[in-house]
């Protein structure tokens, strides 16, 4: 969800990480981005369960990779 929120905002992700434990926006805002990104029209919650799941195993793999690091890789992949 917090990437998604900034994502919709138009921050830069390159630089944002995962907060962990803070809670942000109300579950229906949760549940209406997640509606609106998961690329399917009338999802069942089994979608809705496998699009937050894949997400989420995708974005705490691109945060451990020191290839996604910023810090690391300063400007080579800008936008990458």
């Amino acid at each position: 969800f917090q990437y998604l929120k900034r994502f919709d905002q138009g921050c830069n992700l390159d630089t944002f990480w995962y907060e962990a434990l803070s809670v942000e926006g109300s579950p229906a805002e949760c549940l209406q981005l997640f509606l609106l990104h998961c690329g399917i029209m009338d999802p069942s919650w089994a979608e809705l369960r496998n699009f937050t799941w894949f997400l989420n195993v995708q974005l705490r793999d691109c945060e451990a990779s020191v290839f996604c690091n910023p810090d690391f890789v300063q400007d080579t992949l800008n936008g990458f």
